[in-house]
């Protein structure tokens, strides 16, 4: 699928993203100017807005309600929006989205108060849908995100990690907050229990679909294409798919191994890259990212025939053919 093909998904709620874009801007008007060029700066940045369209879409099964669906949509991007600059901020990164990042133009305390601040006002919108089960679930969520990137933090250049650690690690990082986005979606339109259960694990698998690809892309796209350095994960140290299947098949002379002795030697990174790139690896990896994508929608047949049901299909099969 091309950028357009998401585009056309998006259409049976694009309406709703515009006051999701609206509402964002809205959270740009404070009192403290410094604070409104900073908030300016995050939310122009675009981004696919993938998580408040599953929310927006996981509300349409049943009682579509925007008083609710649309404060939480714009919370789960801000939420979203925050843990990139705390993520940055962490990483010392430069380029995020083709453009320097908060603790770039300013520094890392900027971007660490800012995100924090963020973090709040996710809270807050969560609050506004006035639904203790959603509130409790996005407390829990950042907990989840917070433990993911400590654990991703602890175990950098720890090549001992296993496929079930990565797994575990990603969902933490990354599939929660489509679990977030999705299952309020469908708390908040009163969907029953057993259709949660299903968009829930539908969110779960999309999370994992989406960060394995994520992984890909460090090891095969353009700094360009991707908005950041490639690279990127190798150098923090992060242990992803690629890099774990490199480790396996070249077990004695291996340049993810020499990063983890000498991590100044950043020739390895290219190296690994090349390697990556020259083997059968990047195959490997997009069959495991399928067959989350697979997993994904396998049960999303159970749910009524509605539009909102092939657009969570095309989601799925989008993340796994993408390019950034």
């Amino acid at each position: 699928m091309t950028v357009r093909s998401i585009n056309r998904i998006y259409q049976l709620i694009q309406p709703d993203l515009v006051k999701v874009e609206e509402n964002l801007t809205a959270l740009t008007r404070v009192d403290f100017p410094w604070l409104s060029e900073l908030l300016s700066y995050c939310f122009e940045g675009g981004g696919k807005r993938i998580r408040p369209a599953v929310t927006l879409l996981a509300g349409q099964f049943y009682d579509y309600d925007l008083d609710t669906l649309l404060p939480m949509a714009t919370s789960v991007e801000v939420m979203h929006t925050s843990t990139l600059v705390h993520d940055d901020a962490i990483d010392k990164a430069d380029i995020r989205r083709g453009r320097p990042t908060i603790n770039k133009i300013w520094d890392d305390e900027t971007a660490v108060l800012l995100g924090d601040y963020m973090f709040a006002r996710a809270g807050q919108l969560a609050a506004d849908t006035n639904n203790i089960r959603v509130v409790k679930l996005f407390a829990q969520t950042l907990a989840i995100i917070s433990s993911g990137e400590l654990n991703q933090a602890y175990n950098a250049f720890n090549l001992k990690q296993t496929r079930q650690q990565y797994i575990a690690r990603i969902a933490g990082k990354t599939a929660s907050l489509f679990c977030l986005s999705i299952d309020s979606g469908a708390i908040l339109s009163h969907a029953p229990e057993p259709s949660i259960e299903i968009l829930h694990e539908y969110a779960y698998n999309l999370g994992i679909a989406f960060q394995i690809v994520d992984d890909i892309l460090d090891f095969t796209s353009t700094e360009k294409e991707m908005g950041k350095p490639i690279g990127a994960d190798l150098t923090q140290g992060t242990l992803t798919l690629p890099a774990m299947l490199l480790l396996e098949r070249f077990q004695e002379d291996n340049p993810v191994k020499r990063l983890s002795e000498n991590r100044m030697a950043r020739d390895n990174i290219k190296q690994a890259i090349e390697m990556v790139r020259n083997s059968s690896i990047i195959p490997e990896c997009y069959r495991v990212a399928a067959e989350y994508s697979a997993r994904a929608s396998r049960r999303l047949h159970q749910l009524p025939d509605k539009p909102c049901r092939q657009a969570l299909i095309d989601i799925a099969d989008y993340v796994v053919s993408r390019k950034k």
